[in-house]
């Protein structure tokens, strides 16, 4: 018997799964394709059709929360990721999803609150510094923003690239502190 190992035949390799478990599997692959895509609505559909969502609660309420987020339904987002959160309190996708929505519904300091802590569960990833800078910048603290940009660029210079395009940071552009500062963060940039 000759196999075909390019394409995997499913009821042979998962023989105890059943119709509604690879249904569910599916709908949740659906919906992070179609959020890759950038199709909020596509996806909430995806995720409509499963049956028993608490059979995966994380992946159902994150990529719900997500799809939210993306259609700008950023209330029901933020409930969606919160049930995420009670899963997995450090994930990252839940709690950077939780801060962009806290900003959009006026509730910048829930947004920064929920970014530091994002921090002290992921103090290595850039991202997460140069966030809360945005969001410190929004509310206007000037020292917090600028403290936590310059550690952002140090640790990755290539977010730099992304200050110009930037609308969170237009209180700071006149700011000398603020052209300081990304001035001499390129300046010091060397490549290894």
């Amino acid at each position: 018997m000759v196999a075909n190992l390019d394409r995997l035949v499913w009821s042979a390799v998962l023989p105890m799964v059943s119709k509604a478990q690879l249904d569910h599997a599916r709908r949740l692959q659906a919906a992070s394709g179609y959020l890759d895509l950038e199709m909020p609505d596509h996806a909430l559909r995806a995720l409509a059709g499963i049956a028993h969502p608490e059979t995966t609660p994380f992946e159902f309420h994150l990529l719900r929360g997500m799809a939210l987020r993306c259609a700008g339904r950023f209330a029901e987002a933020l409930v969606a990721l919160t049930h995420a959160r009670e899963e997995r309190p450090d994930d990252l996708d839940v709690l950077m999803g939780m801060a962009w929505c806290f900003k959009r519904t006026e509730q910048l300091p829930r947004a920064i609150t929920t970014m530091e802590e994002a921090y002290r569960a992921h103090p290595k990833v850039p991202v997460v510094l140069y966030n809360i800078a945005c969001y410190y910048s929004l509310a206007g603290d000037k020292v917090q923003a600028l403290s936590w940009l310059g550690r952002a660029l140090r640790m990755n210079a290539d977010l730099r690239k992304l200050i110009d395009d930037e609308s969170d940071f237009d209180s700071l552009r006149q700011d000398p502190d603020f052209q300081y500062i990304t001035k001499l963060e390129l300046l010091t940039d060397r490549p290894e």
